[in-house]
């Protein structure tokens, strides 16, 4: 049984979340952070001295914090040679798009985007500022547009840990009021997403305890 620490509107713990829905793995999720608290105590900081989450235990294992290290471990242990092949060089083609999604995506999405619109006062969002970020992460968006072209998910004809690294972003890319790109393939793709169960339940959920108005 795995156990996991962290709000499940966290974009996160969302993409750890969809991750065990995938593998349909049995686990118990408790609500940390934003406004449920919890992170600066003691019990948690044993758990995480960094006092983030997501943080997975997996039976009497060692808690794990970092989302992408909880990610390949239960890829590594839960996933099948599609998920998370055993080859290197497949591995490999894998865990570049999961890293590359994570830093040219994620990282370029949550804080210069999402939080500017849904975190940010409508009298204090900076209009100028949140275009030129939308522009930085579609000039990233299309690199995965054109691969897109060539296969159904990001690395290749099977869902893979790169899919829940680039995915899970994309349901509030497409939720908030933003100019979009025409970005067909991605699109295409972020479609077949959801309609995956998993996808559906623990990604497109609302976000509105983080609004601010």
């Amino acid at each position: 049984m795995l156990t996991i620490w962290g709000r499940k509107t966290s974009s996160n713990v969302q993409a750890l979340m969809w991750c065990v829905g995938e593998l349909g793995l049995e686990y118990r999720r408790h609500d940390l952070g934003h406004h449920f608290g919890g992170l600066d105590t003691e019990p948690f900081k044993h758990l995480n001295p960094n006092q983030t989450i997501p943080v997975l235990q997996d039976g009497d294992t060692p808690p794990i914090w970092e989302t992408g290290a909880i990610l390949r471990y239960l890829a590594a242990r839960y996933g099948d040679d599609t998920f998370w092949p055993k080859d290197p060089v497949q591995r490999a083609e894998v865990d570049k798009w999961a890293e590359w999604a994570k830093i040219n995506v994620a990282m370029a999405f949550t804080v210069p985007v999402f939080w500017r619109i849904v975190r940010t006062a409508h009298s204090a969002r900076d209009e100028s500022a949140i275009l030129a970020a939308v522009n930085a992460l579609e000039s990233k968006l299309k690199i995965a547009d054109s691969k897109l072209m060539q296969s159904q998910f990001i690395s290749g004809p099977d869902l893979t840990l790169a899919d829940i690294q680039l995915g899970h972003i994309l349901f509030r890319y497409y939720d908030i009021e933003i100019p979009r790109a025409s970005l067909k393939n991605i699109r295409r793709y972020y479609d077949e997403l959801s309609q995956r169960s998993a996808f559906h339940e623990h990604v497109m959920i609302s976000y509105d305890d983080l609004k601010v108005t």
